[in-house]
Formats: C-alpha cells, sequence, structure tokens
C-alpha cells in the first residue's frame, strides 16, 4: 500500500470505531499515527468482534468485559460493558461478571500478601 492508501484506510477504520463507540479510544488515537501497526490491530479486532465463531456477539464482548474487569482496565470496563448491553447482554449478566472477575483479580492479590504477611503457607 501506499503511504495515502494506507492513510485512506486509516480514516475509514477511525471512523467506523467512532460510528460503533461513539468515539475513539486512546489506543486507536496513538496507534492510528504507526499505519503500519494500526492497520493489522483493527483488522485482528474485526476478526476477533465482527467475524462469525461459536460465540455470538454479545458472549465475545460479555468475555471482554470479564477479562478488562481482570485486568482493571477502567476504560475497557465501560466500553465492553455498554456494548454487552447494547447486543441484549442484562443487568444480572453484566453485574456478575465485572464484579466476580474485579473481586478475583483483587482478592489474588490482597489473599498473597496477607498469606505472606501472615507467614501462611500457600500450595
Amino acid at each position: 500500500m501506499t503511504k495515502e492508501e494506507d492513510e485512506k484506510t486509516v480514516e475509514r477504520i477511525l471512523e467506523r470505531v467512532r460510528k460503533v463507540c461513539g468515539f475513539v479510544p486512546v489506543t486507536n488515537q496513538i496507534l492510528s499515527e504507526r499505519p503500519d501497526l494500526f492497520i493489522p490491530y483493527s483488522s485482528l479486532s474485526g476478526a476477533i468482534f465482527e467475524n462469525e465463531t461459536k460465540f455470538d456477539k454479545k458472549t465475545k464482548h460479555l468475555l471482554a468485559l470479564a477479562a478488562a474487569a481482570a485486568m482493571g482496565s477502567e476504560h475497557c470496563i465501560r466500553n465492553q460493558m455498554r456494548e454487552s448491553v447494547a447486543l441484549g447482554a442484562t443487568e444480572e449478566e453484566v453485574l456478575v461478571i465485572a464484579a466476580y472477575m474485579g473481586m478475583t483479580r483483587s482478592q489474588s492479590y490482597s489473599f498473597r500478601a496477607y498469606a505472606e504477611q501472615f507467614g501462611r503457607k500457600l500450595e
């Protein structure tokens, strides 16, 4: 691709992201300055969330929400939660997934520190 073709592709991708999300996430804003990275990154993202797989779109976004909660990624939590709800996720589905994964992440860190502090032996 030529530089002009890359720039047009980047603009097309950013417009699609704006339409879907209502804004352009920081990750896309920064990566879009490097079409050699951004175009493949966007292709992978599209392949994961848009292509037909064994998971329907709602489930894909609930899985992404669980991962975002487990990683503590506040912006991704909000985006994936909004997408999940837009695709039909119930309040209960969102609550259970986000709360559980966030809880287990914090417990993982805090219980290890607790065990270390009080001399508890872990397997």
